[in-house]
Formats: C-alpha cells, sequence, structure tokens
C-alpha cells in the first residue's frame, strides 16, 4: 500500500486544485496532466526497461490523428474516439517495435527516430486529408462524452484527471508487478535475464506497446480535450519532449514524469516572459541537473534520502 499512497495523494491533491484553482492555470494543470500520461508511458519504455527511443512522436501523433479523424470525417464521438486513440497508439508500438527491436543501443534509437520521422513527413504529405501544419480543428458538437462537454474548462480538467489518474495507478501496479520486475531486471543485466529464461525481444515488444497505449491515449485525449490535431505534435520535438521529462523528474520513478513535466511546462513559460531565448533558459536547467542530480530529481531524493520512494 505504501507504493500506491504518493500517487494516491497526488491525485488528491489535483482533485481539490479545481476548486481554488483560476482558469489559466486550471487549463495548464490540465496539459500537463495529458502530457505527464504521455511522459509515464515513455517511462515505462525508457525508465523502466531500458529502451532508449525518439519514436515515441509517432505514437502520439497516431493516437491523436485516430480521434481526430475520426471525429472530423466520421463524426466518432470523443469516447469511442479515446479508443481508437488508445488502439492507435498501441498498434503503432506493436508495428514498429516488430522491427526495431531487432536492433540495440544506439541503433534502435535512430530506427525509432527514422520511423517517427516517415510518420511526420506522411501527414504532410496527406496534408488534403489531414491538412498537416494547419491542423485540424474539432468542433465542439463531436468533443463530448455522453453529456459531458469536453470543450468546458472544469469538464475537460476532470476528464484529463481521471485519464492521469488511471494512468499512474496502473504504472504503480505495472512496476509492482512480476513482469514489472523482468522489465527492471532487462534494464538492469540483459544477459543475465536471458539466461534465467526471459526473452529479451518479448519483453521489450510487450513494454513498447504499453508505452505506446499511453502515448496513443495521451494524444487523443489532448486533441479531443482542447479542439485541436496538427502535424507538429507528431515532429521530432514531441519524441525528444517526453525523454527530457522523465530525466528531469527521475527515471524509473513513479511520479517522475509528473514531476519532470509540470517542472519544464513552468520553467518554459516562466521563461517566455522574460527572454525569447526559452530553450536556452531550458538547456542551463538541463546542464545543472545532469551535473547534480544525474538520476532526475526524485531519483537522486531516493539515492540519497528516501530509499522508500516508489
Amino acid at each position: 500500500m505504501r507504493d500506491f499512497a504518493l500517487p494516491a495523494a497526488l491525485i488528491a491533491v489535483l482533485w481539490a486544485a479545481t476548486m481554488v484553482l483560476p482558469a489559466y492555470h486550471e487549463g495548464n494543470l490540465a496539459r500537463i496532466m495529458l502530457l505527464a500520461t504521455y511522459a509515464m508511458g515513455y517511462n515505462i519504455a525508457f525508465g523502466y526497461t531500458g529502451l532508449l527511443s525518439l519514436g515515441h512522436a509517432l505514437f502520439f501523433g497516431a493516437g491523436m490523428y485516430a480521434a481526430g479523424l475520426a471525429a472530423e470525417y466520421g463524426g466518432v464521438p470523443a469516447g469511442p474516439g479515446l479508443a481508437l486513440g488508445l488502439l492507435g497508439g498501441g498498434a503503432m508500438a506493436l508495428a514498429v517495435g516488430l522491427l526495431a527491436l531487432r536492433t540495440t543501443g544506439v541503433s534502435f534509437l535512430i530506427v525509432t527516430m527514422m520511423f517517427a520521422q516517415a510518420g511526420y513527413l506522411t501527414i504532410l504529405y496527406y496534408t488534403p486529408v489531414t491538412r498537416g501544419e494547419e491542423g485540424i480543428v474539432l468542433a465542439s458538437a463531436l468533443r463530448r462524452i455522453g453529456p459531458l462537454d469536453l470543450s468546458a474548462d472544469d469538464t475537460r480538467y476532470l476528464v484529463a484527471l481521471a485519464i492521469f489518474a488511471a494512468g499512474l495507478v496502473v504504472q504503480a501496479a505495472l512496476v509492482r508487478s512480476r513482469f514489472g520486475r523482468v522489465m527492471v531486471a532487462m534494464r538492469e543485466n540483459e544477459e543475465r535475464s536471458r539466461m534465467l529464461g526471459y526473452s529479451p525481444y518479448r519483453v521489450k515488444l510487450i513494454a513498447l506497446v504499453i508505452s505506446g497505449l499511453y502515448a496513443g491515449l495521451a494524444g487523443a485525449a489532448y486533441g479531443l480535450l482542447f479542439g485541436y490535431v496538427g502535424a507538429g505534435f507528431a515532429a521530432i520535438q514531441n519524441s525528444i519532449a517526453p525523454l527530457l521529462w522523465v530525466l528531469l523528474g527521475g527515471a524509473g520513478t513513479v511520479l517522475g514524469p509528473f514531476l519532470g513535466t509540470a517542472a519544464m511546462f513552468y520553467l518554459t513559460d516562466l521563461a517566455s516572459t522574460i527572454t525569447t531565448a526559452t530553450l536556452m533558459v531550458t538547456g542551463v536547467a538541463l546542464l545543472i541537473l545532469v551535473l547534480f542530480a544525474p538520476k532526475g530529481v526524485l531519483g537522486t531524493i531516493r539515492d540519497r534520502w528516501a530509499p522508500w520512494l516508489p
């Protein structure tokens, strides 16, 4: 129960926050929770299994466009749209994993990046359908789950919280399960895990598919809750972002993705009020992190002071 206490406390704080936050910060926090769900998926692949990927924007984009195109051209409402996004991200991760996992290390990184770039260029190539960089603005009538209007601020926040909470609980349960222990073993010593009878290819493929399910659901929810689907979300920068969030918060920690996403979001937001060189501020922050807390904020705290942190 200790492993679920902190996630439950965070969910309770986020639920209470909707009663006191102004609309601006409520909207920001809804974005952060969805992006943190995306980062949680990346954490399962990278933080727990050791799969360093630059292809996750493809899974995020697959989920976003599965929901967005179904809504725009098929009139599919938000509920089934979220399910399509979940399946779209998972199916894309499965397809990429079946091929990319034949490589390892830097080769795997490059292959996943190539798949992501190919997906981004495909979206641009079919601009008459996808509307490319211009994107698709989803009508409010399509952004409903039964009586819930996802374009309303309070409803959007609560749906984002529900998705984030579900992802957080599933992640906490997964990493404490037998399969979660196998993922960590694969990260720490693949050859020894193979000697114990575990298949690295199978374990990594399952972990990548789970990661893709998270990314696809986050992408679909982001498009439906905020009413916009665009090619920029499938660009390579959106593959680098979850890596930075996980590194900042702490790879291989349950709450690290949320902490890293929130810190980076507000750091960028604050930097934009001071200078146009926001990437430079972000780069300096990451340099400090690498020098003084190479395992991320929560990872360093767990190593030095609180080994009980999940």
